[in-house]
């Protein structure tokens, strides 16, 4: 599967390896083992209390509910990945680089029926082949498509950085910028420096400081660096 550039939302191009589609189907077949395992430990029960469980049609819609619902709760609850996701290492991304939300999820899940229910998964493998950027129509119509993650971005649960109790401010001005530019620094510098990709730090570089406002001639990396060590101290010391 081919790699795929995606414009963050400060214009900076950051480029992903598309999950191929052996990685997608046996993601999918790992989750169905999840869902054999929980109709089994319903069945379990239902045994141990003489078929009590099954007997009332709320309940069992009940029991039976979360694995309509599986792939649309647990994009949600872990960002993008199912438990299948997980072990194959893949998760959704919008493509223009931020974290997909609540609506872009509802709708992979809503058109999951025409991808992959109703025809067997042969729309989706038709779709993703002719696509180019491995979506499938529900990611096509939410605006997404599903990466690798073996090179495991560590971008930290919140997008602060810890730093040491007698750190000074550098710059003041990254009063100006918003959590969500901090996390695309973040997740620019770590693959930029993975795949060495000097040209896009730069870029990067010079939209912070456009975007705070200052001129400096520390070095790139070094300077968004500090910029995400300052945000961090900016909001530890509110």
């Amino acid at each position: 599967m081919d790699n795929i550039k995606i414009q963050t939302t400060q214009n900076v191009d950051i480029e992903y390896e598309l999950a191929s589609i052996g990685d997608r189907i046996l993601a999918t077949l790992l989750d169905y083992v999840f869902f054999i395992a929980y109709i089994l430990l319903a069945v379990l029960i239902s045994s141990l209390t003489n078929g009590a469980l099954f007997r009332s049609l709320a309940v069992v819609i009940i029991i039976f509910l979360p694995l309509l619902l599986y792939d649309l709760i647990l994009e949600i609850i872990f960002q993008g990945k199912s438990f299948g996701k997980m072990i194959m290492k893949i998760k959704v991304v919008k493509l223009d680089g931020t974290q997909a939300g609540f609506g872009a999820y509802l709708l992979r899940w809503l058109l999951r029926i025409i991808d992959t229910r109703i025809f067997s998964g042969g729309v989706a493998l038709i779709a993703i082949l002719v696509n180019g950027k491995g979506q499938r129509i529900g990611d096509m119509a939410a605006g997404t498509t599903v990466i690798k993650l073996k090179h495991k971005i560590k971008i930290a649960d919140t997008i602060l950085n810890k730093v040491k109790p007698d750190y000074s401010l550098v710059f003041p001005e990254v009063a100006r910028l918003t959590d969500n530019d901090i996390s695309v620094i973040k997740e620019v510098m770590q693959v930029s420096l993975r795949t060495n990709n000097l040209e896009a730090i730069e870029k990067l570089a010079d939209k912070t400081k456009a975007a705070m406002g200052i001129t400096t001639n520390l070095p790139h990396t070094q300077f968004l660096a500090t910029v995400v060590n300052d945000y961090s101290f900016y909001n530890f010391d509110k």
